[in-house]
């Protein structure tokens, strides 16, 4: 992990999912004298903060854009929305929906906090305050940080899945599959799931783009789609198990896979074009 210098802010508690747990609330900063760890260059805005007692990862989620001089950019195309910043409606939705999603049984991660930074920054002539979504996960690599991982590593996380068949890409499929009927049979739609938000853990991350019947869009025209988008999130899930495989040098046997998602009330089959 690389170490990324920081400052640490005033803050306030908007969100508390603990009695006792040290907050965070940094941002990037190169004067600073505060550390942070950066996984890799695909966490943009997250970095590692601390560890907990028992040796899970603390994550800071909007502490400032990793990858370039400057913390934060604005390129205008979606208003307010910043590189490098979480706004508080998204890191109250992310909060809210990933206790949800948690609560049905889901490996995700453990939300801790989300604080807001008494410190404004100035975007298109209004005064915004970050804010920070704070959470544990027992992985801090994603699947997308394969490239950044030690053999030592991936083998370390992947000999903690249940192991059910002799290829671990199975194992794999199973947790997710299940994961995605889960979160369909309660209405919830992720609407992001990639390789990028899933832990080697295989927890489940980032849902500030997430709906459920309980914390729906607030636009009307967002949630006439819920019902539409779903379905795409067969293939994503799909997708990212062939990934995993490839990952593991597996050679996938697509018959098998296919056939597994009937079993969670996922037919592929009924989307296949048969005249082309």
């Amino acid at each position: 992990m690389l170490e990324v210098f920081a400052k640490e802010y005033p803050y306030s508690i908007l969100y508390s999912n603990v009695e006792v747990a040290i907050p965070y609330p940094l941002l990037r900063d190169d004067t600073g004298k505060r550390i942070m760890w950066l996984v890799g260059p695909e966490h943009g805005r997250s970095f590692v903060v601390g560890r907990t007692p028992d040796g899970r990862y603390v994550v800071s989620k909007g502490s400032g854009l990793s990858y370039t001089p400057w913390a934060f950019l604005n390129t205008h195309e979606v208003g307010l929305d910043t590189w490098g910043l979480l706004l508080e409606s998204d890191a109250k939705r992310d909060y809210l929906l990933g206790n949800e999603i948690a609560s049905y049984g889901i490996k995700t991660n453990k939300m801790q906090y989300v604080l807001r930074l008494e410190h404004p920054i100035h975007i298109a002539g209004q005064e915004i305050y970050p804010h920070l979504l704070q959470y544990v996960v027992e992985c801090p690599y994603r699947l997308s940080d394969a490239t950044f991982m030690t053999h030592s590593q991936l083998s370390k996380q992947i000999e903690k899945w249940p192991k059910t068949h002799t290829r671990r890409y199975v194992d794999a499929a199973q947790i997710l599959i299940s994961n995605l009927k889960t979160l369909h049979c309660n209405g919830i739609l992720h609407n992001a799931l990639t390789i990028q938000n899933y832990t080697w853990a295989l927890e489940l991350l980032d849902f500030e783009l997430a709906s459920s019947p309980a914390h729906p869009y607030e636009i009307e025209e967002y949630r006439r789609h819920v019902p539409e988008l779903m379905p795409r999130e067969i293939i994503y899930t799909y997708q990212i198990i062939n990934y995993i495989a490839g990952v593991l040098n597996e050679t996938v046997d697509h018959h098998l896979l296919s056939s597994m998602f009937p079993d969670a009330g996922f037919d592929i089959s009924v989307y296949k074009i048969s005249n082309y």
